[in-house]
């Protein structure tokens, strides 16, 4: 699939990250967790009000295999890997 194929989120532009791809899978647009509750709130809501925007949403709202994915940044400790 080209790249102007796939399935973007308006407005979010700046919270793109990248794309993903596999063996099997359809590719997709990736963006940063951490971008899209940012900008939830430029928009005028609470921290509490686009964590809970972005669950119902945009993380929630399936639009066909090539509906984008989400990345969080997490720490882990040497012991956890």
């Amino acid at each position: 699939m080209s790249e102007e194929n796939l399935l973007k989120m308006d407005g979010y532009n700046n919270c793109l990250i990248g794309k993903i791809s596999g063996a099997g899978i359809p590719d997709k647009l990736c963006y940063s967790y951490d971008l899209v509750i940012k900008e939830n709130m430029n928009m005028g809501m609470t921290h509490e009000e686009a964590v809970e925007y972005f669950e119902f949403n945009q993380r929630g709202a399936y639009v066909g295999e090539h509906t984008p994915c989400f990345l969080e940044n997490i720490a882990f400790t040497d012991e956890e890997l």
